[in-house]
């Protein structure tokens, strides 16, 4: 049998089909009880700070079912042992090749045999500005996206079910205007 690594995209799109769920209130509270776990994997002294970001931290919409943590390291932090630490509570890393370090991403939930338990996805990055933080806290702050933001979701979800780099390129659109409306809306709240 192939481990997830050896796996080709299609093969992956079909053990791991894109789903939409409704909102569930729970995700907030998992999202807290898995930082808590990553905090005290990787050491406090190597975390700057660390955020829900993605669908499951917008209350109301609908998402695919996977927990998207941030954290933002210092610096300094150790990035071997960052991800020796990540490893050790189970989540296993990718291959970022047009990402350098610390742009890592971590998955947690995935299996050869399909989904098991609740998935998180933890992106590595050094502090700074985000835009995962910023299109979540406007879309926070103008409800009238979100139900946009679920309608294209819904539709692409049938294009691409069994395709998941597909489904989350064809949200670039999007989710690049938003970021473009969110930073516009900064520009004009510090003049």
């Amino acid at each position: 049998m192939k481990s997830l690594h050896e796996m080709t995209p299609k093969e992956l799109g079909k053990l791991f089909p894109v789903e939409i769920t409704d909102y569930n209130k729970i995700w907030p509270k998992l999202y807290k009880l898995e930082s808590k776990k990553i905090v005290k994997a990787v050491g406090e002294s190597s975390i700057e700070k660390i955020h829900h970001i993605g669908s499951t931290s917008i209350k109301g919409l609908k998402a695919k079912p996977a927990i998207d943590v941030l954290l933002e390291v210092k610096s300094d932090a150790n990035l071997d042992n960052l991800k020796e630490s990540l490893t050790g509570i189970g989540y296993e890393a990718t291959v970022q090749k047009d990402n350098p370090p610390p742009h890592m991403t971590f998955y947690k939930g995935y299996t050869v045999n399909g989904f098991f338990g609740q998935v998180f996805h933890l992106h590595i990055r050094y502090k700074g500005v985000q835009d995962e933080i910023t299109f979540r806290d406007y879309l926070k702050k103008h409800p009238e996206f979100i139900k946009e933001y679920e309608e294209l979701k819904l539709d692409l979800v049938g294009l691409y079910k069994f395709d998941r780099n597909g489904y989350t390129n064809a949200k670039t659109e999007f989710v690049c205007r938003i970021l473009k409306e969110a930073k516009n809306e900064n520009r004009t709240e510090k003049i």
